[in-house]
């Protein structure tokens, strides 16, 4: 056994008790895996043997053997079970690690290269292994104590938060890992935020219709992540796009939750997907909220919205014209409709179920109250935002 590796081991001790002190300080959930003396004292030779392990092991160049991996295995289902969430069990896989790079770096001496080499290389691939390991046993401990929609929404959480979790949790829910998603976040106005349990049943009926990963990460907001082809497969010209896929489930989530909603969509690749929630987020703060809502607002269809945002008093602005809008007779229903259809005069009349001559009304009374016409440019240019932001605050 070289200098470096008899040293870990006489320091083996110290350093275990040193690494639970720095779990109790950095990980808040650790206090449920020491809630009581027993507890305590296995949470402590889980911490010996996991270092006496890779000491043992990386000397004599060997793998982690199959008994090895299943009581790691099994640490993770039973911290599952005593409550450990999929964050906290992450904190402390980070904070193992770099605690066990440390305490390697302060025992290597000048003349210790050799055995840093040899320790490093069976460091990788076996802390791979004992890692996906851990998580496995992690994945049926939560299998035993959480519902599908539960496990489903860890797996939601982790591909939105670029976390290398996600595909051993997308096996434990009996999906895969894609490479790409659309993921598209669905606003729900205060008066129409379903309960817990309301929640719970849209989610699980999702699930069973749609097969994809959902996040309620409040009341008001849904988020649904859909496959994006990325042009490998040979059926993909038969398979429904994940555009088509995103609307279907908005369809399923607006009628549940009573009809209106804003919708804000983005796509990227997994691993990068956290810039596409906050992208998609930001769209559904600025969409127009509306009843049967089904269009997937990107950043360019409102792209104006989302730069008035960033300027209070443009946005002030706006509200001022909205305000005077709201003093005629549903002005600003009647331009939204009018600039969604191009403003085609008999298409809008139509589609609201008035008059073209009403039509002509609302139109004159909107530039009489604003000083804008909605027909010029200037009209499209402003109006449109203005409507845009009204739909948007509901």
């Amino acid at each position: 056994m070289g200098n470096l590796f008899r040293t870990l081991l006489r320091q083996l001790d110290s350093n275990a008790r040193h690494a639970t002190g720095v779990y109790r300080r950095e990980v808040a959930e650790y206090e449920v895996l020491e809630r009581d003396v027993r507890a305590r004292a296995e949470a402590l030779e889980y911490s010996v043997w996991l270092r006496r392990k890779t000491i043992d092991l990386a000397d004599k160049e060997q793998p982690l053997s199959a008994d090895d991996l299943a009581l790691m295995a099994s640490v993770g289902e039973q911290r599952a079970g005593m409550g450990l969430s999929l964050p906290g069990h992450q904190q402390l896989v980070v904070a193992h690690t770099r605690l066990l790079l440390r305490e390697i770096d302060q025992a290597t001496g000048p003349g210790d290269g050799d055995d840093l080499m040899r320790l490093m290389r069976w460091f990788g691939p076996q802390g791979t292994r004992g890692g996906e390991a851990y998580l496995s046993g992690y994945v049926a401990g939560q299998r035993r104590r959480m519902s599908l929609a539960g496990r489903v929404g860890m797996l939601a959480e982790a591909l939105l938060a670029d976390d290398p979790a996600a595909s051993g949790l997308a096996s434990g829910v009996g999906m895969r890992v894609h490479p790409r998603y659309r993921v598209t976040v669905i606003r729900v106005p205060g008066r129409q935020r379903p309960p817990k349990a309301r929640r719970e049943e849209i989610t699980e009926t999702l699930l069973r219709r749609r097969q994809v990963p959902v996040l309620w990460h409040d009341p008001a907001e849904l988020v649904a992540l859909t496959p994006e082809h990325t042009g490998e497969p040979a059926d993909a010209a038969t398979t429904p796009t994940g555009q088509e896929r995103a609307q279907s489930v908005v369809q399923d989530i607006t009628a549940a939750v009573g009809g209106t909603c804003a919708i804000g969509t983005s796509v990227g690749a997994t691993g990068a997907l956290a810039a596409v929630l906050a992208q998609a987020r930001r769209v559904s703060r600025v969409a127009p909220m509306k009843s049967g809502q089904q269009h997937l607002h990107t950043m360019a269809d409102v792209f104006v919205e989302l730069g008035v945002t960033r300027l209070p008093e443009v946005d002030d602005w706006l509200r001022d014209i909205d305000r005077n809008l709201s003093r005629g007779p549903d002005l600003v229903a009647t331009l939204d409709r009018y600039y969604q259809l191009d403003m085609d005069r008999a298409r809008t009349a139509t589609a609201l179920n008035v008059h073209p001559r009403t039509l002509d009304y609302r139109l004159r009374r909107a530039h009489e109250l604003t000083g804008i016409h909605p027909g010029s440019t200037r009209g499209v240019r402003v109006l449109s935002a203005v409507v845009t932001r009204s739909l948007a605050r509901g």
